[in-house]
């Protein structure tokens, strides 16, 4: 970390004259200029430094370190394996050219054309659909749920009415007008749902049998219940079958659960197509559940899939998704459908929370 040492000596030592402080804030501003709030880079590249990154910040430049066997990700922004960052050669994070959306005067004379990076237009429906059509690439690169052109409209509760669709603001809002202004909310029930991820086999089956001992009962006296979401690798589709014939849920969790987190961000309409109703065709077949009751699922890694994972889910009537993440807070989040803008960020690194409207609970 010698380098980090020589910049505090810089930063440091500098006091001692005008034209060292001069020079210092030169130096600092340069480094800085083309950054955005809160981003880490380097000063130096090679796999040697790529534990060492620096981060501009309002009392200057500070210095950040990744614990020993690991590497800071310039892209993820984030410490990871080391064997998982490849950008090491690298001093800053790609610099993505944004489309001109937001500017004075229209660029566009064309109604529902928007402007790429370079001032050529293309027509609205072309922005963040996977497919690069400026010739800058800037039309994939402003796509969250803040900036893409064709995003999900703001919750609007004259529309969206119960059994159907379901939104508010903050996603706090408890249905059935049974907490009205946050008011007589003793009235809302407790609710608990237990879920569990990949195989069911010879390893868990005898936990599950111990959990759901008809001892455990709603307050209504039925047994509780909870869903499975099964992955394909070494699950006994007969245990699956009996677990369905016993009242629990079952759910899609993929065929392969590809160990590559970064499959399931990157995956075409096609590629979750392939995994998830192909895994609902298995679960079909080999457990014997054909009534049309497989009708969710939650991605590997809870690595949401992004616009096209629910254009999948759309296409093959999967009715809700369980893999998009949200912070913490009290009251806690009630369900609801993306017909609307999502209301919670997207949380989490690297997430694709989709942008788009879409017939699905979440």
């Amino acid at each position: 970390m010698g380098w980090l040492r020589n910049l505090a000596v810089v930063l440091v030592v500098s006091g001692v004259s005008c034209q060292d402080d001069d020079d210092e804030l030169s130096q600092e501003k340069k480094l800085c200029q083309d950054k955005s709030a809160g981003e880490l880079f380097r000063l130096k590249a090679g796999k040697d430094a790529c534990r060492d990154v620096i981060q501009c910040t309002a009392a200057g430049l500070q210095a950040i370190r990744c614990p020993p066997g690991l590497a800071f990700d310039l892209e993820k922004q984030t410490c990871d394996w080391k064997w998982a960052v490849k950008n090491c050669d690298k001093l800053t994070r790609e610099k993505k050219v944004k489309p001109l959306l937001v500017t004075d005067e229209p660029l566009c004379q064309q109604e529902n054309w928007l402007a790429c990076g370079d001032g050529n237009c293309i027509e609205r429906g072309l922005f963040c659909n996977g497919v690069k059509d400026c010739n800058d690439g800037s039309d994939e690169n402003a796509c969250d749920i803040e900036t893409d052109p064709n995003r999900a409209p703001a919750c609007d509760k004259s529309i969206c009415k119960l059994p159907d669709c379901f939104c508010s603001e903050d996603g706090s809002e408890v249905p059935g007008d049974l907490c009205p202004e946050n008011d007589r909310c003793e009235r809302v029930p407790q609710m608990v749902m237990i879920t569990f991820d990949d195989a069911i086999n010879n390893n868990n089956i005898d936990l599950y049998k111990e959990i759901f001992n008809k001892q455990r009962r709603n307050p209504n006296g039925c047994d509780i219940k909870a869903t499975f979401f099964v992955s394909h690798k070494y699950t006994n589709y007969s245990a699956v079958e009996d677990m369905h014939r016993l009242g629990h849920e079952i759910a899609a969790h993929s065929i392969t659960h590809n160990d590559n987190e970064t499959f399931w961000t990157d995956a075409t309409v096609e590629d979750w197509a392939k995994e998830m109703a192909g895994s609902r065709l298995i679960i079909d077949k080999f457990a014997n559940i054909n009534d049309n009751s497989v009708v969710g699922l939650r991605a590997p890694y809870l690595r949401v899939g992004g616009n096209h994972q629910f254009t999948m889910m759309e296409e093959q009537s999967f009715l809700y998704d369980s893999s998009i993440t949200a912070p913490l807070k009290n009251p806690p989040l009630w369900p609801y459908t993306m017909y609307f803008r999502m209301p919670h960020r997207c949380h989490g690194n690297l997430q694709n929370c989709p942008t788009r409207s879409h017939a699905v609970w979440e």
